[in-house]
């Protein structure tokens, strides 16, 4: 094996009771997986294609596990009897194309650190609001006592919680990434909120395909799980076509009444399953807009399916807190409110930040664009923005698609910038929204960075 820089070699490889496993992918995921395959008895290599970020790498080596960075040693890789990789490697990455020619298994974290669990799984996925639902789910369940871990696309890596925790129950954000390396994995609740295309480039632009993953988070459940979504989600109905469920279904709909699951009648949620009922009103939520009505029926038909109190619930869902970077209140200057949503990071999620608008905005767009279609912004933008502020290398497609709606549209570069423009566009009362419906990486590292310098740069207005 090649032993040049970018290898740290630790400890001489013990040859555990699983044989060898490469994890591909040192992030969060693969450094938790890791440290669990390690536990386990595992030989294990890891292997990351880019630079591995410090911390993890001191956890690796503190930990005395082999590791590379900046390349791949196939000779490794591929006298592995497993592969655990990170959601973000495509299946067309070249290592995955001959770890397949193998027959090699590729798995998610998930997969991997299910087999060591016999916790309850609560697993949540879809298109947008999976990462609210998924927090709020979580904090509702720890507020009733349970002894709950949160993992998945959020948080500690499962594997790792896995490996240092006994939790009794799991809630878990799944992407349709980490189900498509799910095989065996089965959630005892599973959460579908809605399908809208997202992330088509690693489905072969085929939305089949990407709905067909996402209904992944229900295979191997069995008579006695449970099976909650959308029925006012087109996409979900006419993928649950052809389709058979062993799982107890309970879905939830603001347009119709619902039998057993939830509904909206004269501005409460009514929640309905064979041992409980629930009422709220939609004015008491801590979460506001249409959409958070949806999120906020999941998480209650979770709670509700658990035979939670209803006060508990009640209170819950009328104190909780939003995650960072998602519809985050920033603060007010001169009457001019300041909302960061930096991971709105496609268009729908922008759609929804703008539904729950009451005011006039100003909107914030832009970054790397995924073939975005804008369309469907246009009738929301002309009601309730009045400026466009857009944050990115190449705005074109932004001035393109809205110049006819709005009538002020201006090109910024930093944090800073559009943040400065955005106030002396704003006039007290208004809204400005960062709600870019754009990946952000032409300027910033990650949505996280994006919104944490959004952030700063509204505190010095």
């Amino acid at each position: 094996m090649s032993t040049n820089n970018n290898i740290s070699l630790q400890k001489p490889p013990i040859q555990g009771a699983g044989g060898a496993i490469a994890i591909l992918g040192a992030g969060e995921s693969g450094v938790g997986a890791a440290y669990l395959a390690q536990q386990q008895g595992y030989d294990v290599f890891v292997s990351d294609f880019g630079a591995i970020a410090p911390h993890y790498k001191e956890q690796l080596q503190g930990w005395g596990i082999r590791f590379e960075e900046k390349q791949h040693t196939e000779s490794e890789i591929l006298a592995a009897v497993e592969v655990i990789k990170s959601p973000g490697i495509p299946d067309k990455a070249p290592i995955i194309k001959k770890i397949k020619e193998k027959n090699i298994p590729v798995i998610s974290e998930i997969e991997f650190a299910g087999r060591y669990t016999d916790a309850k799984i609560i697993g949540i996925t879809g298109s947008n609001g999976k990462t609210t639902t998924t927090s709020l789910t979580h904090f509702i369940l720890k507020n009733a006592g349970l002894n709950v871990g949160l993992a998945g696309n959020i948080g500690k890596s499962f594997a790792y919680q896995v490996a240092t925790e006994k939790y009794d129950c799991y809630v878990l954000e799944l992407s349709s990434f980490m189900l498509d390396d799910m095989y065996r994995f089965k959630t005892d609740i599973a959460v579908l909120l809605n399908i809208t295309p997202d992330h088509l480039d690693r489905y072969e632009y085929k939305m089949e395909n990407y709905v067909a993953s996402k209904f992944r988070i229900t295979q191997n459940q069995t008579a006695g799980d449970v099976f909650i979504y959308c029925a006012d989600d087109p996409e979900t109905i006419k993928g649950m076509e052809g389709r058979t469920f062993a799982a107890k279904q309970y879905p939830f709909s603001i347009e119709k009444k619902i039998t057993t699951g939830a509904y909206l009648e004269n501005d409460n949620i009514v929640i309905n399953t064979p041992q409980e009922h629930f009422e709220m009103s939609i004015n008491e939520l801590a979460l506001q807009g249409k959409h958070n009505i949806y999120n906020s029926m999941a998480s209650g038909i979770v709670a509700k399916v658990l035979e939670l109190r209803n006060d508990t619930l009640r209170e819950s869902m009328a104190t909780f807190k939003n995650i960072e970077h998602r519809l985050e209140s920033v603060g007010k200057i001169s009457g001019i409110s300041f909302i960061n949503d930096s991971k709105a990071t496609n268009v729908n999620s922008t759609w929804y930040a703008l539904e729950s608008m009451t005011s006039d905005v100003v909107l914030i767009l832009g970054g790397v664009d995924k073939g975005n279609d804008y369309t469907m912004l246009k009738d929301l933008v002309k009601q309730k923005v009045k400026a466009i502020v857009c944050l990115g290398k190449d705005n074109q497609r932004i001035h393109d698609a809205f110049e006819g709606d709005v009538d002020v549209i201006v090109n910024t570069s930093s944090a800073a910038e559009a943040a400065q423009t955005a106030y002396h566009l704003a006039t007290k009362g208004d809204t400005v929204l960062l709600s870019p419906a754009c990946a952000s990486f032409d300027l910033f590292k990650n949505y996280e960075d994006r919104g944490n310098q959004f952030k700063a740069a509204v505190k010095e207005l």
